[in-house]
């Protein structure tokens, strides 16, 4: 018999949406290869409002397993909140993010193990090739641009979130008490050492994609939003180029007088750039005080259960 309620070494997260056809198949192989690392481990299922039967599966799992368990949300609350709120419920020394679908690989689990304790505190799997279109690449390409460029901490490109995280990174990451984590960005956030290694990414085992393009421009704003105050600053930034620009024109109104010009044009030109700028520097400072409100105000749950099965009573 396995016992449920010591706390494990390793806690293994998988979000699922609709994997009824990889539930089983990914708790056999992450079972699998758990066993060769570790004999105390844990595995969460957390379903973000499937349709299909993947409930009823893990629930039939989690009968045959103890060690297998399930948090059942009452609607979909989005990629990055489910996840992350799995996560946060997890009690393993350290622990293990894997999406259902096998593009994570379960054979690299042991090796992310092995480098924890080593003393790694995050290590991420960072994917070498990515099969998608050429617009869906050229989105990414400048999504990750964007996040270098206005985000407050670089994301690692290609870490999709599959990795092992000791548990004191994930403890500081819930102390943020973000309502939309963006769980990447708040690993780098947090200031811990992130060890990466590279494999390649394997075509989806089985059932549809649930990150289309819709899907997957939501989570790149989402999280650009999210990490950065750079990109609130822009109209403060923006307002200060406008008011060069004005500087400029009434130069040449002033010159136009001088020399006997009519200088209604840079009038014109000078009372629309003030507006402008007065516009953009109110909004900037409108910007920046939402992000200061959204600051002191978290709080809001990331996910509402609808049921739990397999977790011990004081969880």
């Amino acid at each position: 018999m396995h016992k449920t309620r010591e706390r494990p070494e390793i806690s293994v997260v998988i979000p699922c949406l609709n994997e009824q056809d990889n539930a089983a198949a990914i708790a056999r192989a992450v079972t699998s290869e758990l066993q060769k690392a570790s004999d105390s481990f844990d595995i969460i299922f957390i379903d973000n409002g499937s349709t299909d039967a993947t409930v009823e599966i893990i629930r039939r799992l989690c009968a045959e397993d103890p060690r297998i368990r399930l948090i059942v949300n009452t609607r979909n609350f989005g990629q990055m909140r489910s996840p992350t709120h799995a996560l946060f419920q997890a009690s393993g020394r350290a622990i293990i993010g894997i999406v259902a679908d096998f593009q994570d690989p379960p054979e690299m689990i042991p090796e992310f193990i092995k480098r924890w304790r080593q003393g790694a505190d995050v290590v991420l799997g960072v994917s070498e090739t990515t099969r998608s279109s050429p617009l869906s690449r050229g989105l990414r390409t400048m999504s990750y641009a964007l996040q270098r460029k206005f985000g407050d901490y670089p994301i690692i490109p290609h870490a999709t979130g599959f990795g092992i995280y000791d548990a004191r990174v994930v403890r500081a990451i819930a102390a943020l008490n973000e309502p939309e984590p963006f769980f990447r960005g708040l690993l780098v956030e947090t200031g811990f050492k992130i060890d990466t290694i590279p494999f390649r990414r394997p075509p989806r085992a089985s059932g549809r994609s649930k990150n289309g393009f819709l899907a997957l421009l939501d989570f790149a704003l989402s999280g650009l939003a999210g990490s950065s105050k750079g990109l609130l600053r822009a109209p403060l930034y923006i307002s200060f180029i406008v008011a060069v620009a004005t500087l400029v024109t009434l130069a040449g109104a002033v010159y136009s007088i001088a020399v006997g010009m009519n200088p209604r044009m840079w009038m014109f030109a000078t009372l629309l750039e003030l507006q402008f700028g007065l516009l953009f520097l109110f909004l900037g400072l409108i910007g920046v005080q939402v992000r200061l409100i959204s600051d002191r105000t978290r709080g809001t749950p990331l996910v509402i259960e609808r049921e739990r099965v397999n977790f011990p009573d004081e969880a």
